[in-house]
């Protein structure tokens, strides 16, 4: 079997992400994560999930500085897993996926917990990427540029 590319030695940002968080568990737990500190047990119950399989995502997310461990909120000796501002940034990934699901991987009139934006207390209006403007950019209106550094 080949071993894993590295995410660094490629110049695509789709392909360091999905290096970081492509994997199925590491999305839920990220799905979980936006829901507030957890943890170990409590991601576990909530996932499913073998907890060597677990530690391993984990301990990724901590490494990759997309979750951080902060003392549990009950102020026992357990650690929480919490989101870090580079974590936060996955919101729109995340929020991408779920209106992706809700659109195609349910049948109509199949039930669904949406996302609802606590102001408002209705779901989360649709992502889209717009110009300055606020006209929407479509797949078809972009293309790859040339490889630069990042901030350029």
């Amino acid at each position: 079997m080949a071993a894993k590319r590295q995410a660094s030695a490629d110049a695509c940002p789709v392909m360091r992400t999905v290096d970081l968080v492509g994997d199925r568990w590491t999305l839920l737990i990220l799905r979980d994560a936006f829901d507030g500190p957890a943890r170990f047990s409590q991601l576990q119950r909530s996932l499913g999930i073998a907890k060597n399989i677990l530690s391993d995502r984990l301990g990724g997310l901590v490494e990759a500085g997309i979750l951080r461990t902060a003392p549990a909120a009950d102020t026992s000796a357990y650690q929480a897993y919490a989101l870090t501002d580079k974590g936060r940034d996955l919101f729109n990934v995340i929020i991408a996926l779920r209106q992706w699901g809700e659109q195609y991987a349910f049948d109509p009139g199949e039930d669904y917990r949406p996302l609802i934006d606590q102001t408002t207390g209705e779901p989360l209006p649709h992502l889209t990427y717009a110009r300055p403007d606020g006209s929407p950019v479509r797949p078809s209106e972009t293309a790859l540029g040339e490889v630069r550094p990042i901030g350029a």
